[in-house]
């Protein structure tokens, strides 16, 4: 006696369908999906529906869904060594993305007593540093935003710069030597002011890099990245300890 075969439901039918042409190429990463009503309609299902299969393909890796922007088909993930300091041009070059780096602010300013807690390094309240904050971008989509703080005793010529064309980051690693770097990471999520600047809806998962780098004279620069968790992975290649290390 044979079994019956399992119906598969629209949504699953839907589903296998959008997969298949994103893995098949037809789909390119990057390509802009029709709007959730029409694709309802040319699937003839609800709208509700069509929105179930699109959810779930996001949370697949997919897609990804920008509040006001639309869908589109994932590019590949961008990732970055955890105990590196990455330039961020070069890593979106390495995907094959065409970057653009918006400065969004420059000013010279006294930093507050939090901001020299956090830097650590010698770094004190009332201490004059360059404030920078901008948005770097992958084919048109919103990559990482980036808030950084520099110390122009430690950077010769960096009041000079305006960095409304050259990454400060990229600059700061052609001009500058470091002795010593430290990352903190972890996931959050965005508020509103991020969700704004990284196209994302409120509370969706970003992963924060905080670095700060420095000399045996005092801080350099203290950077904060945001990527949205959706595109961006870190990973770290080590080897097992010396047994004998391990007690």
């Amino acid at each position: 006696m044979t079994e019956p075969k399992q119906r598969i439901s629209r949504h699953d039918r839907i589903t296998a369908d959008i997969r298949h042409r994103i893995v098949s190429g037809d789909w390119p990463p990057g390509h802009q999906l029709p709007v959730e009503t029409v694709m309802a309609q040319s699937h003839g299902v609800s709208r509700m529906t069509m929105n179930k299969a699109l959810t779930r393909l996001a949370r697949e890796g997919y897609l990804i869904r920008r509040k006001k922007l639309g869908t589109f088909v994932a590019q590949p993930r961008a990732q970055s060594a955890s105990m590196e300091i990455a330039d961020i041009e070069a890593e979106v070059g390495q995907m094959g993305q065409d970057y653009r780096f918006a400065l969004l602010l420059r000013a010279v300013r006294e930093l507050d007593a939090v901001e020299a807690d956090d830097i650590g390094s010698g770094a004190k309240a009332g201490q004059v540093a360059l404030s920078l904050r901008g948005l770097h971008s992958a084919d048109g989509q919103p990559f990482c935003h980036e808030t950084r703080l520099v110390n122009p005793a430690q950077a010769p010529g960096v009041l000079d710069q305006d960095f409304a064309a050259t990454p400060p980051g990229s600059w700061l690693l052609r001009q500058l030597p470091w002795s010593e770097a430290s990352h903190r990471i972890r996931a959050l999520n965005a508020d509103a002011g991020l969700a704004r600047a990284l196209a994302l809806n409120d509370g969706d998962a970003c992963l924060e890099i905080v670095r700060r780098t420095r000399t045996a004279e005092g801080w350099v620069t203290w950077a904060r990245l945001v990527y949205p968790g959706d595109s961006h992975q870190l990973v770290a290649a080590f080897a097992p300890r010396d047994r004998s290390d391990q007690a």
